[in-house]
């Protein structure tokens, strides 16, 4: 194939090397494994430029989520429970998982229905910014449950930006109706 991508046809690999050195490309073996293999004629280093443009863009547009942790024990008293409550629902705004452990010392782990029910508790009460991925499971002296986030976050500073764009083109579009 040539840099158009238009098909050459079978030909030896001198004729190709030849017909790339003519046009000042390289000789790039596609598909090694077939019969015969394929080579297309191209500009490498400008493929392998564009090519990690690719991935920079693409990169720049992934979210990342990260995974926060919210620990407690069994016993924990109403009023610590709203602090973690409210620590869980921050991160689950910002968009990052929560994991929720459970914490046992001692004998507390025969006493596990209730950090079931603890967790629960902060499950239904997180449902308007969060669901739940995987229910509390037991694991060793801990139990633990994972959160997700319900949908993206909203960003405040984007919000006001693109409100604030909008505004700015309507004074624009306004001041053209009326000439000035």
């Amino acid at each position: 194939m040539d840099e158009n991508g238009e098909q050459l046809g079978i030909m030896s690999a001198r004729d190709a090397q030849r017909l790339a050195t003519e046009r000042d490309l390289d000789l790039v073996e596609v598909a090694p494994n077939g019969r015969p293999p394929v080579c297309r004629i191209m500009d490498y280093g400008k493929h392998k430029y564009e090519q990690s443009k690719r991935d920079k863009v693409a990169k720049k547009k992934q979210k990342v989520v990260t995974l926060k942790e919210v620990r407690m024990s069994p016993k924990i008293d109403e009023h610590d429970f709203d602090v973690k409550l409210k620590n869980t629902e921050k991160f689950l705004r910002s968009g990052d998982k929560v994991k929720v452990t459970v914490r046992f010392r001692g004998r507390e782990i025969v006493h596990a229905n209730l950090a079931r029910t603890k967790l629960g508790d902060l499950a239904t009460r997180m449902k308007e910014v969060g669901t739940v991925e995987r229910p509390p499971k037991l694991e060793g002296r801990n139990m633990i449950m994972i959160l997700l986030p319900k949908a993206e976050p909203v960003r405040v500073e984007n919000a006001k930006a693109e409100a604030a764009a909008k505004a700015e083109s309507v004074k624009v579009e306004v001041a053209k109706s009326e000439g000035i």
